[in-house]
């Protein structure tokens, strides 16, 4: 779905500090960062990620994404284990601006998969990129 030129996948959650996670299991999800992000902060040149079985805590500062221009902060959207690290972002981290939904961050393991209802889905998670469009532009 394009949402004022954004790609914004329609199958996904989402937390307020850009990124989009997709459940695989009662317990295990998929994390990465969604179009509107890629494209605010210009060609992603490095992604510094917490370690495999690394605990971490939803909201938590966890590492950075760094471009040409900037450094910003990669925020923890759920607390849990990371399980697996995609490791073609460490060779190729620019795929992540191609393919953004195709691209993962890492996955991991939930501690307190209740925090999923606090993410956002459907018509509010449209409501609040539409918001972030303008809030940005």
């Amino acid at each position: 779905m394009d949402v004022k030129g954004y790609d914004h996948r329609e199958d996904l959650l989402y937390h307020k500090e850009f990124c989009w996670v997709k459940t695989e299991s009662d317990d295990t999800v998929t994390i990465g960062l969604n179009d509107f992000y890629c494209k605010l902060a210009g060609e992603i040149s490095y992604v510094d990620m917490p370690d495999e079985e690394e605990e971490i805590s939803k909201d938590e500062r966890i590492g950075t994404v760094e471009t040409g221009k900037w450094v910003g902060k990669l925020i923890a959207p759920l607390s849990g284990e990371i399980t697996e690290i995609n490791e073609i972002i460490e060779d190729d981290p620019a795929q992540i601006n191609e393919k953004p939904y195709d691209t993962w961050l890492f996955k991991m393991k939930l501690s307190n998969p209740s925090e999923l209802d606090e993410l956002m889905k459907g018509d509010d998670a449209v409501k609040w990129l539409e918001q972030e469009i303008k809030e940005h532009k």
